[in-house]
């Protein structure tokens, strides 16, 4: 287990590193939101992702490690008058409210593979009948590619790892293959993901 730190030092500086516009993929779901939803954005670092959701009417939760992530979160809803709450928590470890979302975003979240498993298992749990859960990550076909990612390979995601980590949600999208990123100077270029849009069965 590594620690926030070096995300810390990461975040430390004014530039926003993976920029300030939301992922692409994320805001591509615009068509699923609505007003009023309770969205939680992990691993949100700081806070693009999870202040966009707020301005797009949902009630937001940003959660990240860092708490210089956090803070530059807070501040980021702050200067868009966007009303979003911010937790420091290590998402492998977090208590996830028993369906206490509609939505839950996991972006660029990449895990060892046993905090992998104790985060979608809180993920599930938070989900209410219904909910989303919307993930984009590097796949292992990202190695070698300078667009960002992790280097470790066992932190990358493949849809075999998507279906067994969010096994019993209905599967609505999922994808593997090559984007364009533009997302602040960490994510630049050509890059290799998988991105699934799933949901939770209603309540019988």
């Amino acid at each position: 287990m590594s620690t926030s730190i070096a995300w810390d030092e990461r975040y430390a500086g004014g530039d926003f590193q993976f920029g300030q516009a939301p992922n692409r993929y994320l805001e591509s779901l615009t068509p699923w939101l609505r007003p009023g939803m309770r969205a939680l954005a992990l691993g949100d670092g700081e806070g693009r992702n999870g202040a966009w959701l707020a301005g797009q009417g949902l009630a937001v939760t940003s959660l990240d490690w860092s708490p210089v992530a956090s803070a530059k979160a807070a501040a980021l809803a702050a200067a868009r008058g966007v009303a979003m709450a911010t937790v420091t928590a290590d998402a492998a470890a977090w208590t996830y409210p028993e369906a206490g979302f509609d939505l839950v975003a996991w972006i660029f979240l990449h895990l060892p593979p046993e905090d992998r498993a104790a985060a979608a298992a809180g993920a599930l749990r938070s989900l209410a009948p219904g909910g989303l859960l919307a993930l984009e990550c590097f796949s292992p076909a990202q190695q070698g590619r300078r667009s960002g990612g992790p280097k470790m390979p066992e932190l990358l995601w493949t849809r075999a790892i998507v279906e067994q980590a969010f096994g019993g949600l209905e599967v609505l999208e999922l994808l593997e293959g090559t984007v364009h990123l533009d997302e602040g100077p960490r994510h630049q270029g050509h890059a290799e993901v998988v991105r699934a849009l799933l949901r939770k069965p209603a309540a019988a």
